[in-house]
């Protein structure tokens, strides 16, 4: 005996999946480059301070005298 269910079409919509795979690539390159560029491309060292790597800063400030008032 056999049983005849009928056929069932199967519809699949593709719903533009790809853009948002783009722009995650796109962004996590722009990332990486930030970090490379930073950490250890040419902005080396700009990013906190002195470019010279240390953290010697002098400061030559000319204060005025006071003298105490006569009693």
């Amino acid at each position: 005996m056999t049983h005849d269910h009928g056929s069932h079409d199967v519809i699949v919509e593709d719903r533009g999946g790809g853009i948002g795979t783009i722009l995650g690539v796109i962004v996590i390159i722009a990332l990486l480059a930030g970090i490379w560029y930073f950490a250890l491309g040419p902005g080396q060292g700009t990013f906190g301070g002195t470019t010279d790597g240390g953290t010697d800063i002098n400061v030559d400030v000319n204060l005025p005298s006071v003298e105490a008032p006569a009693s």
